[in-house]
């Protein structure tokens, strides 16, 4: 036999003992809430795979499968994946934090979710409402989990809320509140303005016809997840239903009548018009001019977007500061300040603060002494922006000290 050949047979019988390549996992949809200090800061179903995570801390991508976990040696998508898509997506949020051996938030949508030493809170994590036993990148999930970030101290009780989808106008509802982990009922819990008794049942009235969210509240719990009912006869319009020919035609003949002239500056948008005007922000929560006391400078930086036939794109801010002839910026990726390129506000650089009308970002710690200039830009999906600088409108003044 020659070299050749042998070579030729030894490779083949090397390639039928070699195991097959592992398959890649499939992609999967859970529901995804994140619930903050006194409010909810994202709910939805998220479709996420396995995948790396970039904290934007500077250390780059980061292995994000389950493989740490030693009993999931195959890649899949995990919390950490499902969490890090829905920042990403449509109606994500804005967050800072870093990766030390698991993913680490500071800040989500604006609130604080930082380890706080003197109530023992922190960004608690779950899955079926189970405290979760592995960090975000070691827990890998699968269809239909539910995933719960929640800033608390671990051991309040989960909440959860059910209901039916429909009901009719003026009729009154019973919505239920259990125990997430047991399915227990939950008595003293509100929900739409009512208290449940000890069946866990609240009996909430939905007045006008239209969709309706209630969640559940208790002190000391979690609140629950978010509950849609419509209340609807089924021929109204409402949610989606049909409204009989001759009926719809009426109103349709009533609303023509009654509806007013469309009005146009004709660049706005509006009445079929190109959109070329960019929608305005407002800073909220500080004056212009104001000043604040050694010690107190705020810590929450607010905006106000104008609504735009368009939609929202994105919303950035710039904050500057001058003390004793230094000028230097915040860094929204660093979450501290830096040395500024130029001895002007215009030194500064933007940072992104996501997509809703309602900015609430908020600072590491309360500004120290200095003068400072905030400013607000606002995009549209036209690619309109808000440039046009203006005092006590998308610019703020104010001294510190």
């Amino acid at each position: 036999m020659s070299r050749r050949l042998r070579l030729v047979l030894l490779g083949g019988l090397l390639l039928l003992l070699s195991p097959a390549p592992l398959a890649a996992a499939a992609p999967v949809t859970v529901d995804l809430r994140i619930e903050g200090k006194t409010k909810t800061l994202y709910e939805g179903a998220v479709t996420t795979d396995t995948r790396t995570v970039d904290m934007r801390d500077g250390t780059g991508a980061h292995v994000c499968d389950g493989t740490a976990n030693p009993a999931t040696p195959v890649p899949g998508p995990t919390r950490g994946a499902a969490i890090m898509t829905a920042a990403e997506g449509p109606g994500g949020f804005t967050f800072t934090g870093r990766y030390t051996f698991d993913m680490q938030f500071t800040v989500i949508a604006g609130d604080s979710v930082a380890y706080d030493p003197g109530t023992g809170e922190f960004l608690a994590e779950y899955k079926n409402a189970s405290f979760a036993s592995f960090g975000s990148c070691g827990d890998q999930i699968a269809n239909g989990d539910k995933v719960l970030y929640a800033y608390a101290t671990g051991s309040e009780q989960l909440l959860a809320l059910s209901g039916p989808e429909t009901v009719a106008p003026g009729a009154s509802v019973a919505l239920k509140v259990t125990d997430a982990a047991s399915g227990a009922a939950v008595a003293g819990a509100s929900v739409g303005g009512q208290t449940t008794g000890a069946d866990g049942i609240a009996a909430v009235t939905i007045a006008t016809a239209g969709p309706a969210k209630f969640k559940a509240t208790k002190a000391g719990a979690i609140r629950s997840n978010a509950v849609s009912v419509c209340a609807t006869t089924g021929s109204d319009g409402a949610c989606g239903t049909s409204v009989p020919i001759a009926v719809a035609a009426t109103a349709t003949a009533t609303a023509t009548a009654a509806a007013p002239p469309c009005s146009t500056n004709g660049r706005d948008g509006r009445c079929a018009t190109r959109d070329m005007s960019a929608p305005g922000a407002t800073i909220t929560g500080i004056r212009d001019g104001q000043r604040f006391a050694r010690g107190k400078g705020p810590r929450r930086l607010r905006a106000t977007i104008d609504a735009d036939p368009s939609g929202l794109l994105a919303v950035k801010l710039r904050l500057t500061r001058t003390d004793r002839g230094h000028v230097t910026y915040f860094s929204g990726k660093a979450e501290r300040f830096k040395r500024s390129r130029t001895l002007n506000a215009s030194g500064g650089f933007w940072f992104g603060v996501g997509d809703r009308h309602q900015v609430d970002y908020l600072l590491p710690g309360a500004l120290p002494r200095g003068r400072y200039v905030l400013d607000a830009n606002a995009i549209d999906k036209a690619y309109n922006r808000d440039d046009k600088r203006r005092r006590g409108g998308n610019r703020i003044v104010f001294h510190v000290g």
